[in-house]
């Protein structure tokens, strides 16, 4: 079996089922930890997995670059000590090890990258935020524009659910 545009799922051997990748897009926000419940419990009950995107913003500090540099490496620290809390409850919520996939540069732009270089992701997942701000940046941009250019479909799945939801509807 070769992948080809249409295929959206990783390749698997014989006759099995491609595994489903579902995407989760990580920050610190409370509708991202919704989000990855939402999709962990979807990939243990299709017999898929979750894979964690974190994109660093570049550094808005560039008088010097030695302090640039120093804040880049504090932010890539944090990151990693995020994605590794995530990690244990993404296997414990859906019993598998997710992908790890750090980008630096516009979270917009290394989000359709990441989708155009990886075959295997199947489903982005995103938390929609509940407050005045609306749903998020990302979610905005993906919406006004980017979301018919990506060659994925999009869960949106809102901020205010609760877990005891989350596990009636997966």
């Amino acid at each position: 079996m070769s992948n080809t545009d249409s295929e959206a799922t990783a390749e698997t051997p014989g006759n099995e089922t491609p595994e489903r990748v579902f995407l989760v897009v990580v920050d610190d926000s409370d509708e991202m930890k919704v989000a990855l419940h939402f999709a962990c419990r979807r990939a243990k009950n299709t017999g898929g997995r979750i894979a964690l995107l974190h994109v660093q913003e570049p550094a808005e500090f560039q008088h010097f670059m030695a302090v640039e540099e120093i804040m880049r490496e504090e932010k890539r620290e944090e990151a990693e000590e995020l994605m590794q809390l995530l990690s244990t409850e993404v296997v414990e919520w859906s019993d598998k090890m997710p992908s790890f996939y750090m980008r630096e540069g516009d979270r917009r732009e290394e989000l359709e990258k990441l989708l155009d270089e990886e075959p295997s992701i199947s489903i982005l997942v995103l938390g929609a935020g509940v407050g005045r701000g609306g749903p998020g940046p990302l979610i905005d941009y993906l919406l006004s524009r980017g979301a018919s250019q990506l060659r994925v479909p999009i869960t949106l799945v809102p901020g205010s659910l609760s877990d005891d939801a989350i596990i009636a509807i997966t």
